[in-house]
């Protein structure tokens, strides 16, 4: 029979953790979405809170598995790339991990001082400041320091930045510095705009921070394309692992290495990615690069954005209408846009998951996804997996409702969360999924679907 269900599963390999059908209807990590529908409409955005401290717990139990299968002398720490998300629901379900915080702005730090103020964090926890900085992310961090938060680290990403600090500072201090690593072979430039380059990093040491109250403490790696087993990534990581071991050699303060970059999350039910492998081969490159160079190996740093958060989020649309344009062209018409709610699909391309939440065992058709705002880029018609889109028909005028999933990463943020969007399309209503102590679905409101007025205020009119 030529139903979607079978479809799926003569493609993939179906169910799967996150995906499950019961019904003719789509179960999300066990949460049955067409309830959500029904109580909440659509369009709407959805956070799956357990999803993120799973994600954090398994890497982290990777890594401490590993670091004793080699024994390795020093430790793992999980950081959390505020950036990916800075929701404070989000930040509340990564702290209660014991994670770690990554910051790259000024605001970050507002926010670090509002989850201590709220007795959620402490001034020991490790808060790693990044990006290149302006004279109020400057301020805040020295601010911090000054403050008590003794781990709060910002690491160097220009020449001048180890003077300001060390004009503000009058006790010692931890930073770290970023490496400028060589970008991948077919990038549009040959070396990162962020860090230091190598060949400055040891005169830079010795010339800005070793004479003042500067401890270096932090060297940090960072590689656009994200941990992948592939030649590249081997190949700078060596690199950066024997500027480390040079450094260390004149610096007995360095002692950690943070590696930024993250791993990938699932895009495509065909997904397959071996993270306890690539993890083992992490940590054993470090360990022999350092037994080489005779030099202790470092406590190892990681910052994961994306994959902490990424697979925790869904859009769900109604599909209002479809419309046959040629003969061959059917586009299925949703309540929403995907320049304004997922804005990386049209800015650069990215897929997500896409399912429906019901009508699994209707016939399918291939179709394209048509967003509300008049630009003619505001579509979706294609898969990671395949250069096709293909859902269910619509059949006797029954509705149907698709999903996006795996949204949980810079989305809001990307888009302009309650800004002003494209067509003046409101941003949709934000649901929370979390489950209690006996795993029992519980759902909240986190916000609302933005309203006419809201959008007036911002335009000047009210």
């Amino acid at each position: 029979m030529n139903r979607y269900i079978d479809l799926i599963k003569q493609t993939f390999p179906f169910s799967t953790e996150e995906f499950t059908v019961e019904d003719d209807q789509l179960k999300f990590y066990g949460v049955p979405l067409m309830k959500i529908i029904e109580k909440y409409g659509t369009p709407i955005r959805l956070t799956y809170l357990p999803k993120i401290s799973e994600n954090i717990n398994l890497i982290t139990g990777y890594f401490q598995e590993t670091l004793k299968k080699y024994k390795y002398q020093g430790s793992y720490t999980y950081c959390y790339c505020t950036k990916s998300s800075h929701f404070r629901f989000v930040m509340e379900e990564v702290l209660k991990t014991g994670a770690q915080l990554e910051t790259s702005s000024a605001f970050d730090i507002s926010i670090i001082r509002n989850l201590y103020h709220h007795k959620q964090l402490t001034k020991e926890h490790l808060v790693i400041c990044n990006g290149f900085k302006r004279p109020l992310y400057l301020k805040y961090i020295v601010e911090m320091i000054k403050d008590g938060f003794e781990n709060c680290i910002p690491i160097l990403d220009n020449l001048k930045e180890a003077e300001f600090y060390e004009s503000q500072l009058d006790n010692p201090y931890f930073v770290g510095i970023r490496l400028a690593s060589d970008e991948e072979p077919q990038f549009e430039f040959y070396t990162s705009r962020l860090g230091i380059r190598y060949r400055d990093a040891i005169d830079y040491y010795q010339k800005k921070i070793e004479p003042g109250n500067a401890r270096l403490k932090i060297l940090h790696y960072f590689i656009n394309t994200g941990i992948r087993d592939t030649a590249y990534y081997w190949s700078e990581l060596s690199r950066f692992m024997d500027k480390y071991c040079e450094l260390k050699k004149v610096c007995p303060d360095l002692d950690t290495i943070d590696i930024g970059g993250g791993f990938p999350i699932k895009n495509s039910l065909k997904f397959s990615y071996d993270y306890k492998y690539m993890i083992n081969q992490i940590v054993e490159n470090i360990q022999w690069v350092c037994q080489k160079n005779h030099v202790p190996v470092p406590h190892i740093v990681t910052e994961f954005g994306s994959y902490t958060v990424g697979e925790s989020g869904a859009m769900i649309y109604s599909i209002l209408d479809q419309k046959l344009q040629n003969e061959k062209e059917l586009w299925y018409m949703i309540d929403g846009s995907f320049i304004t709610n997922l804005p990386d699909t049209w800015g650069s391309g990215s897929k997500f998951i896409l399912l429906p939440i019901n009508n699994w065992k209707s016939k399918y058709h291939r179709v394209n996804l048509g967003g509300l705002t008049c630009d003619s880029m505001d579509y979706y018609n294609s898969e990671i997996h395949s250069s096709e889109v293909f859902l269910p028909v619509i059949e006797n005028g029954s509705p149907l409702y698709v999903g996006m999933f795996h949204t949980g990463a810079y989305q809001e943020s990307l888009g302009g969360f309650g800004g002003i969007q494209h067509c003046l399309i409101p941003a949709p209503q934000h649901v929370i999924i979390d489950r209690d102590e006996k795993g029992v679905v519980q759902t909240r409101q986190f916000a609302e679907e933005q309203a006419s007025k809201d959008m007036l205020r911002l335009l000047g009119y009210a």
